[in-house]
């Protein structure tokens, strides 16, 4: 049995968009045959296809209930905590779990500049690793529905209200800036390949995609809906005092701004990296990648008034 970890969405360190990419997993492991168990709480324990065993907790918090990892062979560990990833590890290796899958973030190519001590995901995959136990790593792009479900700046999290109520966007660096984004589909195809097959056992794979351009991305979204959208470039300043307003930390919105700025700049280069990334994620899942324009297909409605 695989078991699937889901945290409720927040801005505060080591945010992923779990829920996202955990109800697309399901969904694969359960047409490969496989038996799956959720671990969630709150409003994330609804509407899970029929046959899924759900758990309530929190992995971010230390597993208090025994069956959390009974009888499990796999684990799809998101939205783990630093704090408790270790005492969860243990009870795991307690319970014969053979393979942890972790959704990580490129946070650790930057704090392995840093003292131990302030590490997060580095944290998290370090103590994986350090278990005993099989692992594998997944350091993805930005995840295009982390709009939705409000899971990091970058991904546009105000963009949909401000565009069905105003038909506009605003944004830092609106017309140089560029992201990379993965389909949350191709993510969880990426997460279902790690723990089904034994071939990237041992490895971080970077489930990555091409950066796109925001002024790109915002024609996309207009040209589904058939509608102009208007746009406003915020200054830094700005862009800080709406995400504080939003909810979001200093640490996140400063990485934010960097990485948009940073890929403006250098969007060539990060191109290349991405094709350069073996294996890529077309070779992992089998099949092209999703554009985003077909994800602002899938979801065009929501961004109608």
């Amino acid at each position: 049995m695989i078991l699937i970890t889901v945290v409720p969405p927040n801005k505060g360190e080591g945010t992923s968009p779990t829920e996202l990419v955990g109800r697309c997993l399901v969904n694969q492991l359960l047409k490969a045959g496989k038996k799956v168990r959720i671990l969630a709480e709150g409003q994330q324990v609804h509407n899970w296809p029929e046959g899924v065993q759900i758990v309530n907790g929190n992995i971010a918090l230390p597993v208090e209930r025994h069956e959390v990892f009974l009888d499990i062979e796999r684990v799809f560990l998101a939205g783990a905590n630093a704090k408790t990833i270790k005492e969860n590890l243990v009870l795991a290796k307690r319970a014969n779990v053979q393979r942890f899958v972790v959704l990580s973030s490129h946070g650790p190519e930057y704090e392995i500049n840093y003292p131990p001590e302030t590490w997060f995901w580095l944290a998290i995959e370090k103590a994986v690793e350090q278990s005993g136990m099989e692992w594998t790593h997944i350091r993805p792009s930005a995840v295009m529905g982390g709009m939705f479900e409000g899971s990091y700046p970058a991904t546009g999290s105000g963009w949909q209200e401000s565009i069905k109520n105003e038909g506009i966007v605003r944004e830092p660096y609106i017309n140089t800036g560029y992201y990379p984004f993965i389909h949350e589909d191709d993510l969880a195809a990426v997460a279902s390949a790690a723990l089904l097959e034994d071939k990237y056992l041992g490895k971080i794979l970077e489930a990555v995609n091409v950066p796109i351009s925001t002024m790109e991305r915002v024609h996309l979204i207009s040209k589904a809906i058939g509608r102009e959208i208007l746009t406003e470039e915020l200054t830094p300043d700005q862009a800080r005092k709406h995400w504080r307003t939003q909810g979001w930390p200093d640490e996140t919105i400063e990485v934010t701004l960097y990485a948009l700025e940073e890929y403006g700049k250098h969007p060539d280069k990060y191109i290349q990296w991405t094709v350069e990334q073996q294996p890529s994620v077309e070779q992992i899942i089998g099949r092209p990648v999703r554009t985003y324009a077909q994800w602002v297909a899938e979801h065009a409605n929501k961004f109608k008034p």
